[in-house]
């Protein structure tokens, strides 16, 4: 007696269920991405070619108000600090770190001389610098 089976075992796979998770996760990932803002305040960073790849951990960020007066301002906030805090600030935010590193903001209107202040900081406090600006 021969008896058959009515039921095939059917060896396709959908992967529509997958490709639903990545579209999910791409669209979780966009908008997660755009509400990263490292950069609170509106500089226009002076132009360059050359790319680091060294990640700093602190940024300063100078303002010119154009009355000859600058505003320093760490990791973005909004609060202007006196040139004279701003190396205090620095060395409580840096000083354990492995290895210290901190990025320059500044408007393009800034003097060298304020930024090189700053850079006399990372000088002095075996500190190491990043000038930031914008890809050519």
């Amino acid at each position: 007696m021969a008896l058959k089976r009515n039921t095939r075992v059917d060896a396709s796979f959908s992967v529509s269920s997958m490709t639903d998770i990545v579209f999910l996760l791409l669209i979780f990932f966009l908008v997660t991405s755009t509400l990263i803002n490292p950069n609170a305040l509106k500089l226009l960073l002076p132009k360059s070619t050359g790319q680091v790849s060294a990640k700093a951990t602190v940024s300063v960020s100078i303002m010119d108000h154009h009355d000859d007066t600058y505003t320093y301002h760490l990791n973005g906030d909004m609060n202007p600090m006196s040139y004279s805090q701003v190396e205090d600030a620095l060395i409580d935010l840096l000083i354990g770190e492995e290895d210290p590193t901190f990025s320059i903001f500044s408007d393009q209107s800034v003097p060298v001389g304020e930024v090189v202040q700053i850079m006399n900081i990372a000088k002095r406090n075996h500190f190491k610098v990043i000038l930031a600006t914008q890809p050519e």
